[in-house]
């Protein structure tokens, strides 16, 4: 009998999952983990804040400036940057579409916010175009085009800034969002209470859709980030699992034009410190 009542305590400490997904007495089963490795890394002193990429460049992400390189040599090609106390404030992440550079944009860490998408042309390196955003949901910190629609995150922090009230707000405010037309917020979901307890004082820093349909999203300073999808109830995004990066949170995208490669940033002591990295990640279908 003691046998028996031993090999019980060892299957519920170990959250053996059962079909609805959770161990033994409740006990919820352990998210997956899902393969990365690392395919290649350059040392990018303008990797602080986020990345972007197309089939032949990668563009890295400063507070007023993007930096364009060359994927294969990992040679700086251009570089655009905003004029010192010019309107262009806080560069927080891009994505590159139909050959165009969209950059998410904020006056962080000023009060209240205010936030914008900003423009570029991906092959002359100029700005084309301001996007206002008109929402006071919090700063803006990443967007991301999938499935006709554009997609971002709206950023509330536990923490004290230079120039703000404590914690602007609550980081449980936290949304992340699909607009639709004018970009006008269509629809928010909320994020669950344990990916939030991995983003410390901080908030989601990166998103970016994988070709598995799947949203990844990133904190500021964890090196993972986070597989979640649309709810079929409710409004809190689900959380599926977790992949293992070689970068120090902030911003992401995925390689469209080699599906399987996530790119990311790793800050370092110093800008000369700063990496680039592509990860590789084994994706479900």
């Amino acid at each position: 009998m003691e046998a028996g009542l031993r090999a019980g305590i060892i299957l519920l400490s170990a959250g053996i999952a059962l079909a609805d997904g959770t161990g033994i007495a409740g006990v919820a089963a352990p998210l997956p983990q899902i393969a990365s490795d690392l395919v290649r890394e350059f040392a990018v002193p303008e990797a602080t804040q986020g990345i972007g990429v197309d089939a032949n460049h990668f563009y890295a992400v400063d507070n007023r400036m993007i930096a364009k390189y060359d994927k294969a040599s990992g040679e700086r090609v251009a570089v655009l940057e905003g004029q010192r106390n010019g309107p262009i404030k806080h560069l927080n992440s891009a994505v590159v579409v139909d050959g165009e550079i969209y950059a998410a944009h904020s006056n962080f860490p000023e009060w209240p916010p205010t936030n914008s998408i900003e423009v570029f042309d991906a092959a002359t390196m100029q700005h084309v175009d301001t996007l206002p955003l008109r929402t006071d949901r919090g700063f803006f910190t990443w967007l991301d085009y999938h499935e006709g629609s554009w997609w971002g995150a709206f950023a509330h922090y536990n923490t004290v800034f230079d120039r703000g009230p404590l914690a602007h707000g609550d980081k449980d405010e936290i949304k992340v969002v699909r607009f639709g037309d004018d970009w006008q917020v269509a629809e928010a979901w909320a994020l669950p209470d344990e990916v939030l307890e991995k983003f410390g004082d901080m908030s989601n820093s990166g998103g970016s859709w994988g070709s598995d349909r799947k949203l990844y999203l990133t904190g500021h300073d964890a090196a993972e980030a986070y597989v979640m999808e649309r709810p079929e109830t409710g409004t809190v995004l689900k959380w599926l699992a977790t992949v293992p990066l070689k970068t120090t949170g902030q911003g992401i995208a995925w390689d469209r034009s080699t599906p399987d490669v996530l790119y990311g940033i790793s800050r370092g002591e110093s800008r000369a410190d700063n990496r680039v990295t592509a990860n590789g990640v084994v994706l479900g279908r």
